[in-house]
């Protein structure tokens, strides 16, 4: 951190133990506490945590259940328990389709919240909830401060990134909408803030805090999507789009490597981004 501290950090640890090399609940918790103490450390004493993490509804919800408990200890308090609605799940015809991802919201100190980073793009069109205020009648409507409703802690107004999205970004499974991270950063932190990101992934956290103007710290362990992380900016930056709806961040390395054209489906001509990028 160079001296510094962040306002804000957004972790989407992996928690799906399958892929994270088979490790065993207790193994997998004690790792999360490692790097929530890190975490710790980074961050401003007024400053705000956010967590996105599962429940399997196959295996005792884990790890979403240990994971909160093992947060009891931490110096970090629970201020909100948000669920983002997928449009597509999985499921079978024997249970309920499971569509929906869980963010913990723990706050240290007293950190920022805008309330206004908080309304969304649908309108207010129900009216109710009347109170008396000055010896007036009054509706929401008429009490609010904007004509949408805030998002609550269930957001159902974000899409999920899929394949035909600007946003996608091909190889990134566990990718979370630009939109999350952007409702997230506005309302913990002002422009030039540090926003921390310890597993970039995609690199969804560093795109929301350049459309910001917030300075975004983050990594991960993984080169490949460390790679992924620096072309989509370099993307963004020479392009102003967030991924790449029709095309690939190694495309110029498809289009030298004979062998990989031939296990993948590789474009006949090149997009615009190689162009951009100075590809041939």
């Amino acid at each position: 951190m160079s001296g510094e501290t962040a306002a804000l950090a957004i972790q989407d640890p992996p928690y799906n133990l399958v892929a994270f090399d088979q490790r065993g609940l207790s193994e997998y918790i004690s790792w999360c506490s490692e790097w929530v103490r890190v975490t710790d450390t980074a961050l401003a004493p007024n400053s705000a945590l956010y967590v996105w993490l599962g429940a399997d509804q196959r295996s005792g919800y884990q790890p979403l259940p240990d994971f909160m408990l093992m947060m009891r200890q931490k110096p970090f308090q629970p201020r909100s328990f948000i669920t983002m609605r997928n449009q597509r799940g999985y499921g079978t015809q024997h249970n309920w389709m499971a569509v929906r991802q869980e963010l913990l919201y723990y706050s240290k100190g007293l950190p920022k919240f805008n309330v206004d980073a908080e309304y969304t793009e649908i309108p207010k069109i129900l009216r109710g909830y009347y109170k008396e205020v000055g010896g007036e009648m009054t509706e929401n409507l008429q009490r609010s401060k904007s004509e949408n409703i805030r998002a609550g802690n269930v957001w159902v107004d974000i899409q999920q990134v899929f394949y035909r999205m600007e946003e996608n970004v091909n190889g990134c499974y566990a990718q979370k909408p630009p939109k999350s991270a952007e409702r997230i950063v506005k309302a913990n932190s002002e422009p030039g803030d540090i926003v921390l990101d310890s597993f970039s992934h995609a690199g969804t956290t560093l795109i929301a805090s350049e459309l910001l103007s917030r300075r975004c710290f983050t990594s991960d362990i993984d080169p490949v999507y460390c790679e992924i992380t620096i072309r989509r900016l370099e993307h963004f930056r020479a392009t102003g789009k967030m991924g790449w709806q029709n095309g690939n961040p190694f495309e110029r390395e498809m289009w030298q490597d004979k062998t990989l054209q031939q296990l993948i489906e590789v474009p006949t001509e090149p997009t615009q981004q190689l162009e951009l990028l100075g590809g041939s």
